[in-house]
């Protein structure tokens, strides 16, 4: 498979030395402001920047080449993204975390959200802890394990910060050096607690689902997510 690499940052690399060990060629490494032919991959990676990431994704869909997105940042542009992927009958994959345990997690999280919903004296926090070079906070992440919440509770809105509010729910979000990712989320009374957390080793769990996604999507057209390469219904 032969593979772009849109984005060549730590991601990237990272990304670059799992397709090799798989027996896939990387064809294209872009930067920013690189000018590329999308046209010599079978599928594009998309792990840029949030000024980048709804350009690259519009030209991979425009040349019908599959793309997977993992940039965040971007999302006001993403029904855009949608909407011209279904116009050209091309193939898109954005995920906040491509990482295979997240994204168990993220069922997990609904799934006791949907058993948390009636019970009425637990109070719900979440906290999410990246390396100091994060740009976005809080994280994709955060905000997905939060609408999934929100989808299946009473709660209609996240907020930044440990300030607790009806129908809110508070993200804190902190920056330490060297680490590639944590989430937790909290269920807290006067009695007991109930948390539920994820903790990232390395980079390579993102970097492998992404790959995984990115050998999935090949041949096929449409918007997917995680949930349709891991078959989670």
């Amino acid at each position: 498979m032969k593979i772009a690499l849109l984005g060549y940052g730590r991601m990237g690399k990272e990304i670059e030395k799992i397709a090799l060990s798989r027996g896939h060629e990387i064809v294209i490494r872009k930067d920013v402001d690189d000018i590329i032919d999308i046209n010599l991959a079978d599928v594009a990676i998309d792990f840029s920047v949030p000024s980048s990431a709804f350009n690259n994704i519009s030209n991979c869909i425009n040349n019908k080449v599959p793309v997977i997105s993992g940039t965040t940042g971007w999302l006001d542009k993403y029904e855009e993204a949608v909407a011209l992927c279904k116009e050209k009958n091309s193939a898109f994959i954005y995920a906040s975390n491509y990482s295979l345990g997240v994204n168990i997690f993220f069922e997990l999280n609904k799934q006791l959200a949907k058993m948390m919903r009636s019970l009425e004296d637990y109070d719900i926090s979440m906290e999410e802890i990246h390396h100091t070079k994060k740009l976005d906070a809080p994280s994709g992440t955060a905000i997905t394990l939060a609408e999934g919440v929100i989808e299946n509770s009473s709660k209609n809105n996240w907020k930044l910060g440990d300030e607790a509010s009806k129908g809110n729910i508070p993200i804190v979000a902190k920056r330490i050096p060297d680490v590639p990712g944590t989430h937790t989320v909290w269920y807290d009374s006067q009695v007991d607690a109930i948390e539920i957390k994820h903790t990232a080793h390395s980079r390579k769990g993102f970097a492998l689902g992404a790959l995984v996604a990115a050998e999935w999507i090949v041949g096929k057209k449409g918007v997917f997510s995680m949930k349709d390469v891991l078959n989670i219904h």
